[in-house]
């Protein structure tokens, strides 16, 4: 994933579009066919499987194979809770200490590596922007669910981007607007693409992900990278919601001082 990110610029077209479909899409790759990823790039499967030698394997089946292991450490949910049932952490007060604790990994990490220059970059573009649009959906969407409400209360012009009933908001993006972008791995598509296409209607977008691999470093260099530490494999969100407060308190801050409100 780091060499795709590192090479993509440097890529044809078509190969291009193999890279931007696999960093989206790293869940599907493990079993679906090369034709059927081939066909979801938009590529002929020669393309794709060009794709996979250009970056070191001899075809598709290797290439499948690495991203099988890791789908396969990434258990369901019902495979969770009978770990969790077998490690003896079932009791409600033993759950939520072994969580308080990984919260609090969580948010010792983000106070580390999060960069501050990029944080005050994200927080002048949102608090300059005429419309800040978010997006978050699966896992995300509590995150962009508290922005919108958040930045309501802030009095800053806010519109979350849900995909309710497939209905797209995307023609209410302007240039000068601002987009918050969020997901984590497996990365959602949905998400993604509004990101290319806000960038793309000429506004500004602060994504918040997991990775150096994330998709959205391809489209923004507002990257702030959140790492959840997890629990019997359950991840929360303490330090990324811990973020989105300070993003929030920050952006409504300058943007009172630009327009003179104490």
């Amino acid at each position: 994933m780091d060499r795709m990110v590192e090479q993509s610029d440097e890529l044809p077209k078509r190969l291009r579009q193999c890279v931007d479909y696999v960093a989206a899409n790293q869940d599907r790759i493990a079993f679906s066919t090369v034709a059927e990823m081939a066909e979801g790039a938009g590529v002929p499967p020669s393309a794709f499987m060009r794709f996979c030698q250009v970056f070191g394997f001899s075809g598709f089946s290797q290439m499948q194979r690495l991203f099988r292991e890791s789908y396969a450490q990434r258990p369901d949910y019902a495979t969770r809770l009978k770990k969790l049932r077998e490690s003896g952490a079932g009791s409600p007060s033993a759950l939520l200490a072994e969580f308080v604790e990984a919260g609090c990994l969580s948010l010792e990490n983000l106070a580390k590596t999060i960069d501050p220059r990029t944080l005050d970059a994200a927080t002048k573009t949102l608090a300059e922007a005429n419309m800040v649009h978010i997006v978050g959906l699966r896992r995300a969407f509590s995150v962009a669910s508290y922005f919108a409400y958040a930045f309501e209360k802030m009095n800053v012009p806010a519109l979350l981007h849900d995909n309710v009933g497939r209905l797209g908001r995307h023609h209410a993006i302007r240039p000068g607007d601002a987009m918050i972008a969020i997901t984590f791995a497996p990365y959602t598509a949905e998400t993604v693409e509004l990101a290319d296409v806000a960038r793309r209607a000429g506004a500004e977008v602060v994504a918040i992900t997991d990775s150096v691999a994330s998709p959205l470093r391809q489209i923004t260099p507002l990257v702030l990278t959140v790492s959840e530490a997890d629990f019997g494999d359950f991840r929360s969100l303490s330090a990324t919601l811990s973020l989105a407060v300070a993003l929030v308190v920050a952006v409504g801050s300058a943007a009172r001082n630009q327009n003179g409100i104490s």
